[in-house]
């Protein structure tokens, strides 16, 4: 009967896609949370930390470049090609993402906005210059020619678990433009997403049709306040995802599945587009 309805919902249009670590999972990127959730072994880099630190930044830095390489290598799943599908069909009209993979358009989604910014890119906190992450990623190996390590456990930002040893051998690089501190182009714990950037996906909301939540428990206000915002505008808010949510009670309807076979399910489910 969920499927049915979820069906019906998102055959009518007007479809905007609310996703979470739990969409990357079958891509080989460990959610936080969910059941290959790792919150409880390794808290991720808050911005404070980060900011105040040297040392901290020394830390995310050794582990991020063993780490990114895994989430820059991981290739979309069957869950986001059926989103990009829903797209090209004209039924997703916009997709905010908690995300910071780069998977959604590496499958093809055009309308996308990354609540929480993306790991392919870094930012000057000095001078706001933004630049590559590959061009990092190749500064950070020619300062640490003969630094090697393997990383046992990657979290869902690209830090990996390393030992401290490895860690205070790793030199950190600066801006090429003014020598300050680097910092991915990511929302980090206790920072706020920009201002506009919310605004966005607060308009997107309110503009659906649906609000469908995928691989996302809702658990932080950060995804969470857009569920509210539909439930309180009278928008159907439908959930896929492994386990329960915070969203469940707002929710007309919950399914807990599998996110690719499910969303693959329901794009074959729906009618063919009709050309002309």
């Amino acid at each position: 009967m969920g499927d049915d309805l979820l069906l019906r919902l998102v055959a009518a249009g007007g479809v905007v896609v609310l996703s979470g670590a739990g969409l990357s999972t079958e891509s080989g990127i460990p959610d936080y949370r969910g059941p290959t959730g790792l919150l409880r072994r390794a808290q991720p880099m808050t911005y404070q930390a980060f900011t105040a630190s040297a040392d901290a930044r020394q830390r995310y830095w050794a582990r991020s470049h063993l780490g990114w390489r895994q989430i820059a290598a991981a290739q979309p799943n069957a869950g986001h090609h059926a989103v990009a599908e829903l797209e090209r069909r004209g039924l997703v009209c916009g997709v905010i993402t908690q995300n910071v993979d780069g998977l959604h358009q590496a499958a093809g989604s055009r309308r996308v906005v990354e609540l929480h910014g993306g790991l392919d890119r870094v930012r000057c906190l000095s001078c706001g210059e933004r630049s590559s992450r590959l061009t990092l990623d190749h500064r950070l190996s020619a300062a640490n020619e003969g630094w090697h390590a393997v990383a046992e456990t990657i979290n869902p930002d690209g830090d990996a678990l390393l030992a401290d040893e490895l860690v205070t051998r790793f030199q950190v690089v600066g801006c090429r433009g003014c020598g300050g501190v680097l910092k991915p182009d990511v929302v980090f714990f206790g920072e706020n997403a920009p201002r506009d950037r919310v605004t966005e996906c607060f308009a997107l909301t309110e503009a659906a049709s649906l609000l469908l939540v995928l691989g996302s428990s809702l658990t932080v206000q950060s995804g969470y306040r857009f569920v509210r915002r539909a439930a309180a505008l009278g928008i159907p808010v439908a959930v896929v995802n492994q386990g329960p949510t915070r969203g469940d009670a707002e929710a007309v309807l919950t399914l807990d599945a599998p996110l690719g076979s499910a969303l693959t399910a329901l794009v074959g489910g729906l009618p063919r587009p009709v050309c002309g």
